[in-house]
């Protein structure tokens, strides 16, 4: 950049900001995929799990964890010159759900990812999102070891609208998290068009 333009002889492009978050629960890889797409050190709330949290904090399925996340991660990632998302990783854990309502604040939607292994704890967040009307993508983190199950027999335990988009993912990798990320931004904007359609008819 020379005196505010490019030195192709273009003006600078102020890129369109949009706020997405990552919700599902304890332990289903929110920060691993905010941290594997983000283009800038990812900042994280995590502590470590103690003895104290035992009673409160089920492990099950997730036994090699020892950290929590007790406010949020927040990433940013580049889509395109003018598209700039940030991410915002919320707690999966229930004693630090009243800071959904704080991180929802303007959010275009979301990302609700799901282990087939400890599929009903990602039944809160769908939950949430459908009450709020905040468009949302199921992501499916495949983890190793874990069963493969078909998309629709997913989508049919999670009871979901026919709407709303399923995919398989892998929150460990970059250009799997881009193509959920796109996805949660192309789904935004479709039920953005159908409430304007429905207006205007």
């Amino acid at each position: 950049m020379i005196f505010g333009r490019s030195q192709r002889g273009k003006p600078p492009v102020e890129p369109v900001t949009l706020k997405i978050l990552v919700a599902g629960g304890f332990g289903v890889g929110k920060t691993t995929l905010v941290g594997a797409v983000s283009e800038i050190r990812p900042l994280r709330t995590e502590e470590l799990l103690t003895e104290a949290g035992r009673p409160v904090d089920d492990v099950s399925g997730v036994e090699g964890k020892h950290t929590t996340t007790v406010a949020m991660d927040f990433g940013r990632i580049t889509l395109r010159e003018d598209l700039v998302l940030y991410l915002f990783g919320t707690p999966g854990q229930e004693r630090f759900w009243f800071m959904w309502d704080e991180l929802s604040e303007g959010a275009l939607g979301a990302v609700v990812l799901a282990d087939t292994r400890r599929l009903e704890d990602c039944f809160a967040a769908v939950d949430y999102f459908e009450r709020r009307s905040i468009p949302f993508v199921v992501g499916v983190n495949c983890f190793e070891g874990a069963a493969r199950y078909p998309a629709e027999t997913v989508r049919q335990a999670l009871d979901l609208d026919a709407d709303v988009p399923l995919v398989m993912c892998d929150a460990r990798d970059r250009e799997s998290v881009k193509e959920v990320l796109i996805g949660v931004v192309q789904h935004a904007m479709t039920q953005a068009a159908d409430r304007r359609r429905a207006v205007t008819t």
